[in-house]
């Protein structure tokens, strides 16, 4: 067979290749080069370290006067194009540019966005009911570093603007409330956001990109956890901040300087995870409401909080600020349900679910529930959980993929077995 004949992809070493010995040639073997097609899937770069042709070449990437790649701690080719196609979800219709940075978890944003944007003396504006995560690092660790913060109760503008001092370094805010499901006042907080000189951070988690973009109304900074919807299958850990290009600067350098960057196998699962985004919240959303509106006159349940239903407190806003698909309006797939009765109740209704499953973390296509007070909110005293409206029995419910019905009539037989 002449070379003509040959197939262009077979791999073929050129005779006499060198005389390196076995060591070296097992290092420093031959490599494809990179195909001119566009791959239709995320090319994963598992590398941690690249390769430069001088000495400069390294020193200029690495010193940030080229761009390229240097180191992955630092930046990763695949990290990158998953935070570029968050960033494009969240910034659709926007006037301004819009940058975004991938972290190894929601908490790792969290932190670094707020180490980034806060020193000595800074202070901080931040729900009562915010996730039990943030809480922690803002008390546990920041406080100690000379942060104080204000814990606002209500989700009101007019309560943001009273707690403002001239050292507040940026308001915190979550879109939907973990686990109270209490809905921002995104464009009022933006307003005394931006009257005031100060960031606005949504944590918007609770809603991803497919239920609110929090950057359409007013915010400078979103931090989600893509662990939950992004991610969508209980099987990465992660998290992105999207938003303003100078702020974004100062995230990457906290990030690149405290180490949280996301893990390229990571990330290829969470871009992957983006491509189905939509039609998944569509799915988990129209399930959610269907379970609300059947158990909302249950009658061992006390309260249920979920944005869709009519009777909660900040519905209308939430028609406000969510999108909507042709299935209709989304309104999130968390449920709040407080069941009469103390913390044994809230657990004995966990245990009780045949179809839901007691387990950590939310958005994926299990229906997954947690008793609050003792797990995503164990951080806080009872005080706190008070202050946050958060109940001893409340169980947060995070409704996944499987057919309403099945978790209807599920949850009403575990609350038809709870204790008097």
């Amino acid at each position: 067979m002449s070379d003509h004949d040959l197939p262009r992809n077979l791999p073929v070493v050129p005779a006499r290749s060198g005389d390196d010995g076995e060591s070296t040639r097992a290092v420093h073997g031959p490599r494809q080069a990179p195909p001119e097609q566009q791959p239709m899937g995320l090319p994963t770069y598992r590398t941690s370290a690249f390769v430069f042709e001088t000495a400069q070449d390294y020193a200029d990437v690495l010193g940030d006067q080229t761009s390229g790649y240097s180191y992955s701690r630092v930046d990763n080719p695949t990290a990158d194009a998953f935070a570029l196609g968050a960033a494009a979800m969240d910034a659709h219709g926007l006037e301004q540019d819009v940058a975004a940075q991938a972290f190894a978890s929601g908490m790792a944003a969290s932190s670094t966005t707020l180490l980034a944007l806060c020193s000595t003396g800074s202070h901080i504006v931040a729900p009562a009911a915010v996730y039990g995560g943030t809480y922690g690092v803002i008390r546990h660790v920041l406080e100690r570093f000379g942060v104080t913060a204000t814990f606002v109760e209500g989700n009101e503008m007019d309560a943001v603007r009273a707690a403002l001092r001239p050292e507040t370094a940026l308001v915190w805010a979550e879109t939907i409330a973990n686990p109270t499901t209490a809905v921002a006042d995104l464009s009022g907080f933006a307003a005394v956001c931006r009257d005031a000189g100060i960031p606005l951070v949504v944590d918007n988690t609770f809603a991803s990109p497919a239920v609110c973009r929090p950057l359409q109304w007013g915010a400078s900074l979103v931090m989600q956890s893509a662990t939950k919807y992004i991610g969508g299958h209980s099987d990465v850990t992660g998290g992105v901040v999207v938003g303003d290009v100078e702020l974004m600067a100062r995230i990457r350098r906290a990030r690149i300087d405290l180490g949280g960057i996301l893990a390229p196998d990571e990330a290829f699962l969470l871009h992957r995870g983006l491509l189905t985004l939509p039609v998944r919240v569509a799915r988990h959303c129209a399930t959610a409401a269907a379970v609300a509106e059947a158990l909302a006159d249950h009658p061992r349940i006390e309260r249920i909080d979920y944005p869709g239903l009519p009777t909660h407190p900040q519905h209308q806003l939430a028609d406000k600020l969510f999108e909507s698909g042709p299935e209709g309006k989304r309104y999130g797939a968390i449920l709040a349900v407080t069941p009469g009765g103390d913390r044994n109740v809230g657990m004995a209704l966990c245990d009780g679910l045949r179809v839901g499953t007691v387990a950590t973390s939310l958005g994926g296509v299990h229906t997954v529930v947690s008793h609050v007070a003792s797990t995503t909110h164990r951080q806080m005293d009872d005080a706190a959980l008070a202050a946050a409206g958060i109940a001893p029995s409340t169980v947060r419910v995070s409704i996944g993929l499987e057919d309403a019905e099945d978790l209807i009539r599920d949850l009403e037989q575990a609350l038809d077995r709870l204790p008097v």
